[in-house]
C-alpha cells in the first residue's frame, strides 16, 4: 500500500499549525476510512503493534491540545518513514495528447469493419436502440458520425493543484481518492468523495450518482474536471467529469473535452466514448478530395487530421485550423456547385438575345409619375445589357422595400414582350402576386391605353405596334379559368404572366419565355429556378429580393447570379419612426395603437411562437389574439395569422386586412414577407429579442408603404446583451444592408436567414460571417474552373464524386 498520501496530509497539517483542517471533515474521520485497507496491508507484527499504539485505527486527534498534537504528527510522520520501502512517489502529471499519440503510433489502430456509408450499427457498442436515438440527430451513417461535430469544447486542459483553485472557474486537477461515500442531499442518493493532492483536499459530489462508491476506491489516481463552487466556505466539485489516471489518451477530462448535441437516451459521456472510438479507427480511413493546389495556398490541414482535431484536439490551435479546414471544404464545394449551374446555364446552353428598343423603353419611362433613382437606372442598364446577350442572365438584385424593384422588373419584361417573347412574374403568395399584377397594370396603364380587362387579363395598346397582354395565375384560379390561361400561354397570346408557384407546374408550357422574374428570392430554392428556367429555351432569370444580404453572403449563396442592388430610396420617401419599450410602457403603447385606429389606421402586432412556451417568455400568438381581443381591444376586430393555417386560410386572413375589415393583424413570423398594406401604419412587435436584426427591419418594412407616418414598436422584456444591442441598432439605423452586415456580426447565418436556405447544402462548420475564409474559398473556386471547367481532370475525380455525394444528398443535383 502507497503510504504516500497520509505523509502529504500529515505535511499539510503541520505546515497549518495543527488545526485539524487538512483534510475535510478531519483528520479522525479521514483515518477511520484509511486505517482497515492500511493494518491488512501491514505484515510485521512490530509495525503492526506500533501502528495500533500511535492510535492510528481509533484516532481521536481532535480533543489533543496542539502541543500533544505536534508531537503526535512527528510520531506517526517518523512512523510512515519506517514503512515506505521505497522512495516517495512523485505525483504524475498528465502527458499531452500528442506524446500520447507518439506513444501509441506504434500501435495499429484497430481495424474498422464495414465502408464510411455503412450504417452506425457497425461500431461496437452501437445498438439498434442506440442507432435510432443517433437517427433524431440525423447521424445514420459512419461518415455522418465523423461529421457529427461538436457544438463547442470544455477546456479542462491546463491542470492546477488544489491550492490553485479558483471559485466559478472550470478546473481540472489530479488527485487522490482519499474518501468516497454515500451522501443523501435533499434526500437525493449521491456520491461524495474527498480528493486531495500535495497541496490540500477539495470535496467532490455526484448528485442522483451513489454507484460511483464502487468505482471511487480509496487512493485511486483519478483526474478530475469541473466547475468550482464555493459552499460553506469550502471549494467543491460539483457532478465534475472524472476518470482513472492513465497511460491512454484521456477522453473526459484534462483536455480539450468536445460537448455533443443529445437526444433523449443519449448520455455525453457515452457519446464522448463512442466518437473517440470512431474517430480512432474511421479518421483515417476519410480520402482527401481537395486538391493540393488549394490545400497549399491556404495552408490547410489534411482532411482525417482536421476531422481528428475537430472532434478532439490536441489545443486550441489545431482545433482552430480543423475548423477552417472544415469549413473551407463546405465554402468551396458549395462555390464549385453553383458556378457549375452558372456554367451550365450559361455556357452549355444558348440564350435567347432580347434587343433594347429605345422608343418602347423611352415611352414606359416618360409615362412614370416620378424619376428613376440614380440606382433604378444603373440596375435597368445592367439588366438590359444583359438580356442582349446570347448568353442567358442570372441576375439577382437586392432592394429595400419600396426601392422600386417592380418598375425595373416591368421595363425588363416590357423589352421581352417587345422582342416577340413572353414574360414570367413569380411571388411567393397569392396576395403579393395580385399586387404586382395591380401594380404592372396601373404602370402599362399609364404608359399606353387599356383595351379590356377579363378575369385577370387586361390587355393595352400604345405602349407597342401591337396590343400587350398581362394575365394573372394563381392556385386559386377556377379549373376551367385556369385551362384557358394554360392553352393562351401555350399559344403566345398572353405577353406578360404573373403568378405564385402554379407557374412551375407541369401543366403550364410557355410558347417563348424570354425572361423569369422571380420575386423574394430566399422563398424559392436552386430547384425552383431551374423548373422555370426549363419551361423556356434557357430563358433569361432576374431574381428580386426586399431582404438585404450583405454583398459576400450573396456571392456565396446565389452565386449563379450576378449582383445588382438598389441601394437608394425614392425622394421623400419617409423613416419609419422605431422605439424599443420595455414592459412598464405596455399600456401607452396600446393606446398609442388605439390611438391610430381611431384615425383610421391599421396595425400589426407580431409574436413569436405559436405554443406558449415558460423557458423564453414569448408570448404565442394564439393566446396573444384571444388576450388582445378580450381584454386590450374588445371593441376592434382582430384577427389571426400563423404558420399552421392552410394556404387558404391565410390569403382569407391577409385579404380582410388588405381590404380594411380588420383594424389589427395578430401574426406569427410568417407576415415577413408577401403583403403591401398602405394602410397599415404601427408594427408592434413582442419579444422583439428573440428577432434578428434583418427580421426586424422586414416587418417593419410591412408599415409606412401609404403617405402616413409610420411607426415600430419594440417590445423586449429583458434583453440580453446582444439583444440590447440589436435593440439600438434598429432604433437608430434604416439601411436594411448596414443591419445586415451588423446581424451577420451579432448572429451568424444560421439565424440570419431564420431557416435553412432551400436548395443549398447545409452548413456544419463554416461561418458565413467569416469573410477572408469566405473570399478564399471563392478565389480557389474559380481559379480551379479556369484550369479545369468541366471537372475532368483525373486528379479532381475525388472532388467530383464529393461534389455529388454533397449536392445530391442535401441539395438537390448541382450538375
Amino acid at each position: 500500500m502507497d503510504f504516500g498520501p497520509l505523509h502529504k496530509i500529515l505535511e499539510l497539517e503541520q505546515s497549518k499549525g495543527y488545526t485539524n483542517t487538512a483534510v475535510i471533515g478531519g483528520l479522525d474521520r479521514f483515518l477511520q476510512n484509511w486505517s482497515g485497507p492500511a493494518m491488512a496491508s501491514i505484515s510485521n507484527r512490530r509495525l503492526l503493534s506500533r501502528f495500533r499504539k500511535l492510535g492510528l485505527a481509533s484516532p481521536d486527534y481532535a480533543s489533543l491540545a496542539q502541543e500533544q498534537r505536534r508531537q503526535w504528527v512527528a510520531e506517526v510522520l517518523s512512523f510512515l518513514e519506517e514503512l515506505q520501502a521505497e522512495p516517495e512517489k512523485k505525483f504524475a502529471t498528465i502527458a499531452t495528447p500528442k506524446k500520447r499519440r507518439r506513444a501509441q503510433a506504434s500501435r495499429q489502430p484497430p481495424q474498422a469493419v464495414g465502408s464510411l456509408d455503412s450504417p452506425i450499427t457497425v461500431v461496437k457498442g452501437i445498438s439498434a436502440s442506440t442507432a435510432s436515438r443517433f437517427d433524431k440527430l440525423g447521424v445514420r451513417t459512419v461518415r455522418d458520425l465523423l461529421y457529427f461535430f461538436p457544438h463547442r469544447h470544455l477546456d479542462y486542459s491546463q491542470i492546477k493543484t488544489i491550492s490553485q483553485l479558483t471559485e466559478g472557474e472550470e478546473e481540472t486537477i489530479i488527485a487522490n481518492v482519499w474518501q468516497a461515500t454515500e451522501t443523501r442531499p435533499g434526500g437525493r442518493r449521491s456520491t461524495e468523495a474527498i480528493v486531495g493532492d500535495e497541496t490540500g483536499n477539495v470535496r467532490a459530489i455526484w448528485f442522483n450518482n451513489p454507484y460511483l462508491v464502487r468505482q471511487l476506491s480509496t487512493n485511486t489516481r483519478i483526474v478530475l474536471s469541473g466547475r468550482v463552487r464555493l459552499f460553506q466556505g469550502r471549494y467543491v466539485f460539483e457532478s465534475p467529469e472524472w476518470e482513472p489516471m492513465q497511460e491512454t489518451e484521456l477522453v473526459h477530462t484534462g483536455r480539450l473535452v468536445p460537448v455533443y448535441s443529445l437526444t433523449q437516451g443519449l448520455r455525453p459521456r457515452q457519446v464522448r466514448k463512442l466518437m473517440k472510438q470512431v474517430i480512432d479507427q474511421w479518421a483515417w480511413q476519410v480520402s482527401d478530395f481537395l486538391p493540393e493546389g488549394p490545400k497549399e495556398r491556404c495552408n490547410l490541414l489534411e482532411l482525417p487530421q482536421a476531422i481528428y482535431q475537430a472532434h478532439y484536439p490536441d489545443d486550441a490551435v489545431l482545433k482552430d485550423r480543423a475548423r477552417v479546414r472544415l469549413a473551407f471544404d463546405e465554402l468551396f464545394l458549395l462555390q464549385l456547385g453553383v458556378l457549375s449551374k452558372k456554367r451550365e446555364w450559361q455556357e452549355d446552353q444558348a440564350g435567347n438575345p432580347l434587343s433594347t428598343r429605345p422608343e418602347v423603353l423611352d415611352t414606359f419611362i416618360s409615362s412614370l409619375p416620378f424619376q428613376l433613382t440614380h440606382a433604378q437606372n444603373r440596375v435597368l442598364k445592367e439588366l438590359l445589357v444583359d438580356i442582349d446577350k446570347s448568353k442567358p442572365m442570372s441576375r439577382l438584385l437586392q432592394g429595400e422595400v419600396g426601392s422600386g424593384k417592380t418598375v425595373v422588373a416591368t421595363a425588363g419584361l416590357l423589352m421581352t414582350a417587345a422582342n416577340d417573347y413572353q414574360g414570367a412574374l413569380m411571388a411567393p403568395t397569392e396576395i403579393l402576386a395580385e399586387q404586382h399584377f395591380n401594380t404592372i397594370c396601373q404602370l402599362l396603364s399609364a404608359a399606353g391605353q387599356p383595351e379590356g380587362q377579363n378575369d385577370h387579363i387586361n390587355t393595352y395598346s400604345g405602349i407597342l405596334p401591337r396590343p400587350v397582354t398581362v394575365a394573372l395565375l394563381m392556385g386559386a384560379t377556377p379549373a376551367a379559368r385556369k385551362r384557358e390561361l394554360h392553352r393562351q400561354i401555350q399559344n403566345g397570346d398572353i405577353d406578360i404572366v404573373i403568378g405564385t408557384h402554379a407557374l412551375i407546374q407541369k401543366e403550364v408550357e410557355f410558347q417563348r419565355l424570354g425572361l423569369a422574374v422571380i420575386d423574394e428570392q430566399h422563398r424559392f430554392g436552386v430547384a425552383q429556378r431551374s423548373t422555370l428556367r426549363q419551361k423556356g429555351f434557357n430563358p433569361h432569370v432576374f431574381v428580386m429580393t426586399a431582404t438585404p444580404i450583405p454583398r459576400t453572403l450573396a456571392l456565396t449563396l446565389y452565386g449563379d447570379l450576378d449582383l445588382s442592388v438598389i441601394d437608394e430610396l425614392p425622394p421623400g420617401r419617409q423613416e419609419i419612426k422605431t422605439k424599443w419599450l420595455k414592459p412598464s410602457q405596455r399600456e401607452s403603447a396600446y393606446a398609442f395603437l388605439r390611438r391610430e385606429i381611431a384615425a383610421g389606421r391599421q396595425a400589426f402586432i407580431i409574436c413569436p411562437l405559436i405554443e406558449e412556451s415558460e423557458a423564453v417568455q414569448a408570448r404565442a400568438a394564439t393566446i396573444e389574439h384571444e388576450r388582445l381581443s378580450r381584454e386590450v381591444f374588445p371593441d376592434l376586430k382582430l384577427g389571426l395569422l400563423h404558420g399552421r393555417l392552410s394556404a387558404t386560410d391565410k390569403e382569407k386572413v391577409m385579404r380582410r386586412f388588405y381590404n380594411g375589415e380588420l383594424n389589427i393583424l395578430v401574426s406569427t413570423a410568417v407576415v415577413e414577407v408577401g403583403i403591401d398594406v398602405p394602410n397599415a401604419t404601427v408594427m408592434m412587435v413582442e419579444s422583439a429579442d428573440r428577432f434578428g436584426l434583418s427580421q426586424l427591419h422586414q416587418f417593419r418594412g410591412r408599415v409606412g408603404r401609404g403617405t402616413e407616418q409610420s411607426y415600430c414598436m419594440l417590445m423586449a422584456q429583458e434583453p440580453s446583451e446582444v439583444a440590447r444591442m440589436r435593440l439600438d441598432i434598429i432604433e437608430s439605423t434604416q439601411d436594411g444592408f448596414k443591419l445586415a452586415e451588423e446581424d451577420l456580426k451579432l448572429r451568424g447565418p444560421g439565424e440570419f436567414f431564420g431557416t435553412r436556405q432551400s436548395g443549398l447544402p447545409d452548413l456544419r462548420m463554416a461561418r458565413l460571417s467569416d469573410i477572408p475564409l469566405l473570399e478564399m474559398a471563392r478565389t480557389e473556386a474559380l481559379k480551379l474552373f479556369e484550369e479545369d471547367k468541366a471537372l475532368e481532370k483525373p486528379e479532381h475525380a475525388l472532388l467530383v464524386k464529393e461534389m455529388t455525394r454533397v449536392w445530391t444528398t442535401e441539395a438537390g443535383e448541382w450538375s
